[in-house]
Parts: C-alpha cells; sequence; structure tokens
C-alpha cells in the first residue's frame, strides 16, 4: 500500500470526542500515522506479518494502520476506558476485530515482574507518547521502559527534538539503540479551552529504538 493510500484509508478513524489534560491526550492524524507506519514497514519491514503492539493507543490509528499494512496481530494499550471505547468502534468500522484487540492498563505502573505474559511478545511496539509536560512530568520515559520490556526487536516513536540527548540516554539504559529517522514537525491544534492558538507546530524527533 502508497504512502498516500494509507493516510486516505485512516482518514474515517474516529479521533477523541473529548480529549483528556491530564492524559495529554492530542490527535494522532492520518498523515502522521502513514508517515510513521509506511516508514515502518517500507524501511525496516517491521509491520507486514509482525505482532505488533501500540503503547498508549488512544482511538486506534496506529493499530488500523498496522493491520491495514499486513501486521499479523495488533495489541493496543491505554489507561483511558473512554479511548478504548472508540477504539473498539473503530476496529469494528474497519472489521478488524480478529486482529486488532485492546486493554486497558497504566504504563506508568507497569513492570516487567507483573507483566510477564506480555515480556516480549511483540516483534514492534509503536507509540505516540505524552510529552511530559504538565503535571505528567516524565510520563514519555515510562512509556519508552514500558516498550523496551514488550519489545523483542524494535520500538518507534516521537519525541520533542529538544529531548534528544536525554532519550538516547535513557534508551541505553533500558537496553536500546536509538536512531533518529526524521526530524518533523508536530502539527498540535487546539484542544483546549486554555489553548490560545489554533495550532501549534512542535519540532519532534520520529525515532526508531533498537532492542541490543
Amino acid at each position: 500500500m502508497k504512502l498516500r493510500q494509507l493516510e486516505i484509508a485512516l482518514e474515517d478513524v474516529e479521533p477523541f470526542q473529548e480529549p483528556k489534560i491530564q492524559l495529554e491526550q492530542y490527535v494522532t492524524t492520518p498523515h502522521l500515522a502513514a508517515c510513521l507506519l509506511h516508514t515502518a514497514e517500507t524501511q525496516f519491514g517491521d509491520i507486514c506479518g509482525k505482532n505488533v503492539c501500540d503503547l498508549g493507543c488512544g482511538c486506534g490509528i496506529l493499530s488500523i494502520g498496522s493491520s491495514l499494512l499486513g501486521a499479523n496481530h495488533c495489541l493496543g494499550i491505554d489507561i483511558d476506558k473512554d479511548a478504548l471505547e472508540i477504539f473498539q468502534s473503530n476496529c469494528e468500522a474497519y472489521e478488524l476485530n480478529n486482529v486488532v484487540e485492546c486493554i486497558q492498563a497504566d504504563i506508568a505502573k507497569f513492570s516487567p515482574c507483573r507483566n510477564m505474559i506480555l515480556s516480549k511478545r511483540f516483534d514492534t511496539v509503536l507509540m505516540n507518547p505524552p510529552f511530559g509536560t504538565k503535571s505528567n512530568k516524565g510520563i514519555d520515559m515510562e512509556f519508552l521502559r514500558a516498550a523496551s520490556v514488550l519489545a523483542e526487536h524494535s520500538v518507534y516513536s516521537l519525541h520533542k527534538s529538544s529531548t534528544r540527548a536525554h532519550i538516547v540516554k535513557k534508551a541505553n539504559d533500558f537496553g536500546m539503540q536509538a536512531h533518529v529517522v526524521a526530524e518533523m514537525r508536530y502539527n498540535l491544534e487546539s484542544s483546549y479551552k486554555f489553548h490560545k492558538k489554533k495550532s501549534k507546530d512542535i519540532e519532534v524527533d520520529f525515532i526508531r529504538f533498537t532492542i541490543h
């Protein structure tokens, strides 16, 4: 599937109805999701035929996109029950219930001992984690740590470019090597009442992590 075809196919994914600021919920756009997934598959062969985990899955756009690219199985994990209800509705609309499923879990409380059944179960982990701002400081590192436990081979993620040095160091601490695939501009549309601008561009790194 070509990049543009994938983007068009993802345009029908229903987004958050009422995004929650405490969870830093922002929409992963069809364009952004398609670019991430298409790169993971065409450059590295990390989607088709693979078992994929969508960490902090939200409404499921990365899971659905992975399935459209031929993933063997996709598991979405999120703390938010409301988002998971939309996730399930989206999967039903795309008729993907046999290959895509989701569970509710708190990534901040994720531990290898408590989640041994999922440890190294996935070839590839995908995520667009919270940046760790406001009251969520450090949550991006919790996501990265959890991904290092879940993934057997590779992790794909977006992080603020300004935090690159810290991300690379922490990845190494978690047993992963970080490679910046692309530098991107993430356009965050106004989602909350305190937002004074209609949108804001944030410089982000699209990073591929490989397990040591």
